[in-house]
């Protein structure tokens, strides 16, 4: 049952193979080392995955939400780890729904042949958290070109990223009517703004994954970098959450699934007191009760990418997708763990790996809280929280 094939199943095959070439041995000594995985990320770069909803007129492949999410989906099911690369699908996003033509013309195409990579969004600040309305970090236009000053924090994948989406302020809070308003989208060059107004401060953290403090001090960026309409940046960033949300649904499934699937073959292989311990209900029950946890989050990812893909309002769903996904890899992974005793707690076995990487999902990008107050005003019509 964990192999049934869908409508998907030629991408499916196509991604496992190439993962095939990535076992378990390749990322076990990335995340050793602290390192990034680059080759795997040219594999999946060359074979055009991350294009994969570009459209073809810029050379991607012109697909929708639901097939790139299985793309994301088969990188975790196949004991990797997508937040290397996912990025890349939500923010040509933005460039691709708000952009201008001259913006789509002189970047996509490169991003579709992989010779760019976009992999790399500035939101979040130290003093907003997720209260994305209280930035601070400005953006003051200038002789045709605008000024970035401030700071962010958690920024992902910068050191391994040619562009870079920036939310900044172009009116000061004080001075906009709502508190969403007066914030823009611009794209930046990283290799023209790294070391000329933007510097670069590495977080080391509990998994593998590369994220950074940014400090911008003057930074300079041409006018025509600015995407869409000045002011209207916060609608432009909330348009593409649902994409990412809906991905990262993807992404904990299919570490679900891997864990699971680990579990059941350990407890099948593990034999004690003259017995497979797969043959205990005490094992067997917590790892039905994740599968089933699994398998309905599954389809509320599919249901949230099918909305996006109608180009339907799928807030809600998007939204529910993120929770339940992230809820069940994380039961998921506690079950492995404990199926596996004390070998589970081995690096060699990659659970503890995996372990920590999907734990990160209950945090980030929308935590728990923020999923419960939106579901509670918007589909139960609760007051406001916050």
């Amino acid at each position: 049952m964990l192999d049934s094939p869908d409508e998907y199943q030629e991408i499916r095959d196509a991604v496992r193979d190439l993962c095939r070439q990535f076992p378990d041995a390749y990322f076990r000594q990335l995340d050793q080392q602290r390192a990034y995985p680059e080759a795997f990320v040219d594999a999946l770069i060359g074979a055009g995955w991350l294009s994969a909803m570009i459209p073809e007129d810029y050379g991607g492949s012109g697909l929708g939400l639901s097939a790139a999410s299985v793309i994301m989906e088969e990188i975790n099911r196949s004991g990797g780890n997508a937040a290397a690369v996912h990025g890349q699908m939500y923010n040509m996003g933005t460039l691709l729904r708000s952009g201008s033509e001259a913006q789509k013309e002189k970047y996509l195409p490169g991003i579709a042949a992989g010779k760019l990579r976009i992999q790399s969004m500035a939101v979040t600040e130290p003093g907003a958290g997720t209260d994305t309305t209280r930035i601070t970090t400005s953006a003051v236009k200038k002789d045709g070109r605008y000024v970035i000053d401030g700071q962010k924090v958690w920024i992902s994948r910068v050191q391994h990223s040619d562009l870079m989406i920036l939310l900044a302020r172009t009116t000061p809070l004080a001075e906009v009517k709502k508190k969403s308003e007066g914030m823009s989208i611009f794209i930046v060059d990283l290799q023209q703004a790294i070391g000329q107004g933007l510097s670069v401060r590495p977080i080391a953290n509990m998994v593998n994954h590369e994220t950074n403090e940014l400090f911008f001090d003057n930074l300079e960026i041409p006018h025509e970098n600015l995407i869409g309409e000045e002011g209207k940046g916060f609608r432009y960033l909330l348009e593409g959450l649902n994409a990412e949300r809906a991905l990262i649904a993807a992404e904990c499934i299919g570490d679900g699934y891997w864990f699971i699937d680990r579990a059941r073959r350990y407890a099948c292989e593990r034999i004690v007191f003259d017995r497979p311990i797969g043959q205990n209900q005490g094992v067997q029950f917590p790892l039905a009760d994740a599968y089933i946890e699994v398998e309905a989050a599954n389809l509320m990812r599919f249901k949230a990418c099918a909305l996006f893909d109608a180009q339907q309002p799928c807030g809600a769903e998007a939204n529910m997708a993120k929770y339940l996904a992230a809820k069940a890899s994380w039961e998921a992974a506690n079950v492995c763990l404990q199926t596996h005793g004390g070998f589970g707690f081995a690096t060699e076995y990659d659970v503890e790996r995996k372990f920590r990487e999907t734990r990160l999902y209950q945090v980030a990008p929308i935590s728990t809280n923020l999923i419960f107050s939106y579901v509670a005003e918007h589909l139960l019509g609760l007051p406001r929280s916050f």
